[in-house]
């Protein structure tokens, strides 16, 4: 029997990947403050999912699909005159997951996948799974390491990238499209109530003990794997939900880097959040 025909086994890979992935990106969506864009980007795929299952589709393609349509009318509306990413964020949210719930509607039952997608399921997840969420993990980092430098400039000074000859338009977009991959990967096993905690405390809790971009991302990645694995571990002896138990322990790790950062961590420089290559 293959390592990876025990359920147990191929949970804790997926744990440990999830991790480093909600971990590589959580340091964009923290230092851009994107947090709430993050939350509303898990809840606006679901229409995605829904349809997909509806029509026999795989699920993972149905919220790439929704996620990819629902970052473009992000950047579309953050861009018309007199509209803020915030506010195109909240009505994207709220008309997402409308448009989900609809459809649910339709059908005569909530099927197990659709719950699954919503509350976390990292005992079912396959061999295929993890090699999908491997895949985005490369994409991810891949693509984060080519553009390091536009992102940073983009994310701290637009008018200076813009005269430099990034387009920061298209920058934000890029990294919008990367987050909802990450999404769409993370939220079938931790949920998507969950995810947005799973992507933010590993990032902030590395942002606690220093403000230099590759030490920063380093720990988060490492606290991401390490809430999965605890969380899951957790989950296992006292039979509680492996999305929470996950969960708990990132904002565990949260808690403890904001106690030890504040007499360990780096020295405030220039405005919050500031951070150096």
């Amino acid at each position: 029997m293959s390592w990876f025909d025990d359920v147990l086994h191929r949970a804790m890979v997926a744990a440990v990947l999830v991790g480093l992935l909600a971990g590589l990106i959580g340091v964009q969506v923290v230092l851009r403050r994107l947090s709430f864009f993050t939350m509303a980007m898990s809840h606006a795929t679901f229409p995605g999912v829904v349809a997909a299952s509806i029509i026999g589709l795989n699920i993972y393609l149905g919220g790439a699909v929704a996620g990819l349509v629902v970052a473009i009318g992000v950047a579309a509306l953050s861009r018309a005159r007199g509209q803020d990413a915030a506010a195109a964020t909240g009505v994207i949210l709220a008309g997402g997951f409308a448009i989900g719930i609809g459809l649910v509607a339709t059908q005569n039952g909530f099927s197990r996948d659709l719950s699954s997608f919503l509350v976390g399921s990292i005992l079912t997840v396959s061999t295929g799974d993890l090699l999908m969420i491997a895949a985005v993990l490369g994409v991810v980092a891949l693509v984060l390491t080519i553009g390091a430098r536009p992102l940073l400039f983009v994310g701290f000074d637009r008018v200076g990238a813009r005269a430099a000859g990034y387009r920061p338009g298209l920058v934000d977009l890029v990294l919008l499209v990367l987050i909802e991959l990450v999404i769409v990967a993370v939220v079938p096993v931790v949920g998507t109530i969950l995810t947005l905690a799973l992507v933010v405390a590993p990032a902030a809790a590395g942002r606690a003990w220093s403000d230099r971009i590759g030490v920063v991302t380093a720990l988060a990645m490492v606290f991401g794997a390490v809430s999965g694995v605890v969380g899951l571990l957790a989950s296992s002896a006292y039979d509680v939900a492996a999305g929470a138990s996950i969960t708990l322990a990132a904002t565990a790790i949260l808690v403890l880097s904001l106690i030890g950062g504040r007499w360990l961590g780096p020295a405030p420089r220039g405005r919050e959040g500031a951070v150096r290559t």
